[in-house]
């Protein structure tokens, strides 16, 4: 008989998922990227929620509940294409991550030297400080995530906070100083229009990025209670806090400051500061970025913990090395894959920074990022309107309107996805060498699919006949 596949222990309820959620689907950086092209930006956020947020929560909703085991998109792709187009879904999703990291530790990094004061500022285009800021934080959150989410969860409980709390302290500060002194960005009908050029364009795909993170615990099922009825009960939860702290956050920083003031890397806490000072508050700004810090941190943690489980299953799947399957004899984690991903996000760290400053190393990693996220994102509109022919389970959820209902908003994500992942090729307008930005972004990215068909080609020698067709329903 053979030995039941390894899982981690269920220990998160709803509350726990619903700040997961939070922590995975808000990114304070974001933010700063749509207040910096003006109050369009508030347009776009309404355009990405309707066209991409919506559509991909509708779609983990009636995947989820088909397939509610570990694995997430990795499963439903796999299910819905077979285990080639699976475990490339997987590999892209969880190869997205490691330009993640680096990028949302130099955005972190970033905010952080408001902690010191004026003191730090001096660090802020030192690429030293923010590689050894991004590689101390990867090391921080591999050791935490290695624990398990026993613990790892009050990181992201925690996080969730340092996301929607200093969203809000900067809401409530803009609207005081608004009444005091008026708003330092001009509001009128014709700025809400949005631009339709590349630079502006660009800048669309990136937010409709942002309100990706729903997709993240459906690939921690095995450690979720019920996840059939927990992940729809805490999918609306988060997705209020979510969308108010984009739109709002995103209004604050624009009454604070002007869209052309905006520093991308530090928008939040710049308009924290520059309020401050006028309210005559300035005491606030060390927490403010220490709550932004450590929000990131929870998100870095989150988004570590959930890729890391895929090729956890894929190693279940044995595609991978049986190492993968494991999980540690004493904290019950997939510790193997947990150590690969935080290795390798350091990897790209280093290679990020090559040959460019630190703004354009960030810019090249959230170009990687979006497009090998992005790919998989495709895949699961596409799952979505190939798995209706499938009969569903007298537990599986479905939409008002079933199968009519399903493909549209499918249809419509999918259509977003792939105009995001043209957008997300072209690099920033001020980029100084933007060949050589085009060269990673593409590049880079060729070089992480192809390795990943080569593992699945190395890894598919030695998987039994019934694995490689795959599983059944659940």
């Amino acid at each position: 008989m053979a030995e039941p596949a390894p899982h981690p222990p269920k220990v998160m309820g709803v509350a726990d998922l619903a700040m997961f959620y939070v922590v995975t689907g808000v990114s304070l950086r974001w933010i700063a990227t749509a207040a910096a092209i003006g109050p369009s930006s508030i347009v776009v956020w309404v355009g990405a929620l309707t066209c991409f947020y919506l559509p991909l929560v509708l779609a983990i909703v009636e995947l989820s509940s088909r397939y509610p085991q570990e694995g997430g998109l990795y499963i439903w792709t796999r299910q819905a294409f077979g285990p080639y187009i699976g475990f490339m879904a997987g590999w892209s999703y969880f190869t997205s991550n490691l330009p993640y990291f680096p990028s949302v530790f130099y955005f972190d990094a970033g905010n952080a030297l408001y902690i010191g004061g004026t003191r730090w500022l001096y660090l802020r285009n030192s690429p030293v400080f923010f590689m050894t800021f991004a590689l101390l934080a990867l090391l921080f959150i591999t050791v935490i995530n290695i624990v398990g989410l026993r613990f790892g969860r009050w990181l992201h409980n925690l996080g969730a906070v340092g996301m929607w709390l200093p969203a809000l302290i900067v809401i409530v500060m803009g609207g005081v100083a608004f009444w005091q002194f008026g708003s330092a960005t001009r509001f009128t009908a014709q700025s809400f229009v949005p631009v339709f050029d590349w630079q502006h364009m660009i800048v669309w795909s990136t937010l409709a990025f942002a309100l990706s993170g729903a997709e993240t615990a459906s690939f921690m099922s095995g450690e979720i209670k019920d996840p059939r009825r927990t992940i729809p009960r805490a999918l609306p939860i988060a997705g209020v806090v979510i969308v108010s702290s984009y739109v709002i956050g995103t209004f604050a920083v624009l009454l604070a400051m002007p869209a052309s003031d905006v520093n991308t890397l530090q928008g939040l806490v710049q308009a924290g500061a520059v309020t401050a000072q006028r309210l005559g508050a300035t005491w606030i700004v060390m927490p403010l970025a220490l709550l932004i810090t450590l929000g990131n941190l929870g998100a870095a943690s989150g988004f570590l913990s959930c890729s890391a489980r895929i090729p956890f299953a894929v190693g279940i799947d044995r595609l991978l090395p049986p190492a993968f399957a494991r999980v540690h004899p004493r904290w019950g984690t997939p510790y193997v894959a947990i150590l690969l991903q935080g290795g390798l996000g350091a990897v790209f760290c280093i290679l990020g920074q090559a040959g460019t400053g630190v703004k354009g190393a960030y810019d090249v990693l959230v170009s990687m990022g979006i497009i090998a996220a992005f790919l998989p994102f495709a895949l699961v509109f596409l799952a979505v309107i190939r798995l209706q022919d499938m009969p569903p389970g007298a537990r599986v959820t479905r939409l008002p309107g079933g199968r009519v209902t399903s493909v549209l908003f499918a249809s419509i994500g999918l259509a977003t996805t792939l105009g995001a992942l043209v957008l997300a090729a072209f690099p920033a307008a001020d980029e100084p060498d933007k060949l050589l930005a085009v060269i990673k972004i593409l590049g880079l990215t060729a070089v992480l699919l192809g390795s990943g068909s080569l593992v699945y080609a190395l890894g598919r020698r030695g998987a039994p006949m019934n694995v490689i067709g795959g599983h059944g329903q659940a």
